[in-house]
């Protein structure tokens, strides 16, 4: 198991979690700024209305998002086993 080896794996780990986060984190992103703006334009300072919406749009992401992040996941799984040989010699 060469250095170059490990960092490949690693990489590709670290990009599999940046597109397994990214939909539901992009998600809360835009609904939490529009919120904001919302709350700042009426002055309503309620906690629940900033958390509730974020988990629905989170929650909505996912759903959508699921049958790609599943291929991702699966991709990468998959990868990931056929790589054994090469670790364990």
């Amino acid at each position: 198991m060469t250095p170059e080896f490990v960092i490949t794996v690693g990489r590709e780990a670290m990009i599999t979690a940046f597109y397994i986060a990214a939909p539901p984190l992009i998600a809360a992103l835009v609904v939490g700024l529009l919120v904001s703006i919302f709350q700042a334009v009426t002055q309503i300072q309620e906690m629940t209305l900033a958390i509730i919406p974020k988990m629905v749009a989170v929650l909505v992401a996912l759903m959508i998002a699921f049958p790609w992040l599943l291929e991702v996941l699966t991709t990468y799984t998959t990868n990931v086993f056929r790589l054994v040989p090469t670790v364990v010699r």
